[in-house]
């Protein structure tokens, strides 16, 4: 894998070490790849502080995704950028037609571990182009999740992104999450990612910016660390983590956003 496609193990570490906890996210597929695939995490990657904030990130994502199932039955799923996430089996689709996609040495990898099936299906493809959609049913509602990405993505690459799903598909609603444009400074020198080797990524500080030319609309930002999940840790590392992984200090270093088609 590349140093990109590394970065997937840091979410993963960090699910897997909530699940363990048993706070915040059950993520048994998680501890059972980390057991046999992880590696020696070093620097911030291995904070338990940054563990905590990839489960509630993750568990924020699975909410979002089994509220828009329910209000469309008919859509299909795409997590685009998928890694080893195992939000399938966490928000345990039946009848929504899913597809994980990501780099094909990642879902490679990926196979080793999940079973395709009538309703889910593993694609390789590229998220800075979209020669994988005519492989997805068209002219479906989309619900598309885009977690730890976008940082990967040039402005204009992400457009292209969105403003290919609008083309294809009736309708979609995605949500992700994005760094600011301080964040992405800040991050050549100081970020987990940098301990697998990727100095390099994007920020963005306006969503509207995503907009132009693309046919999706701006809906609302939403909390990363929601106060329910805060909760679920207690004494000190509560303290520390509202400190500094929540409220004003967060917020200037990283967003999540939902769009809609228009």
């Amino acid at each position: 894998m590349n140093n990109v496609n590394k970065t997937l193990y840091i979410p993963l570490y960090g699910k897997a070490y909530v699940s363990k906890k048993n706070i915040i996210l059950e993520d048994k597929k998680a501890e059972e790849i980390w057991e046999k695939e992880g590696f020696l995490l070093k620097g911030k990657s291995k904070s338990k502080y940054l563990a905590y904030y990839m489960g509630m990130r993750s568990k924020v994502f699975d909410n979002w995704v089994k509220e828009q199932m329910v209000r469309c039955e008919d859509a299909l799923v795409l997590h685009i950028g998928c890694g080893m996430d195992s939000r399938v089996l966490r928000v345990k689709t039946r009848d929504h037609m899913w597809y994980d996609i990501d780099f094909p040495d990642v879902i490679a990898e990926r196979k080793k571990y999940y079973t395709e099936s009538e309703t889910y299906k593993m694609i390789a493809g590229d998220a800075r182009e979209t020669a994988w959609l005519p492989l997805l049913p068209k002219d479906k509602k989309a619900i598309v999740v885009m977690e730890g990405i976008s940082m990967y993505l040039k402005t204009e690459e992400l457009k292209a992104l969105l403003k290919g799903l609008r083309a294809y598909f009736s309708d979609v609603v995605i949500l992700m999450d994005c760094y600011t444009t301080f964040a992405a400074k800040v991050s050549k020198y100081k970020n987990p990612i940098n301990d697998v080797g990727v100095t390099i990524v994007y920020g963005l500080d306006d969503a509207k910016i995503l907009e132009e030319g693309t046919n999706v609309s701006f809906v609302k930002e939403h909390e990363m660390t929601p106060k329910n999940l805060i909760n679920e840790l207690s004494g000190v590392e509560k303290a520390i983590f509202k400190k500094v992984y929540s409220g004003k200090i967060a917020k200037k270093m990283y967003r999540m956003y939902e769009f809609c088609g228009i």
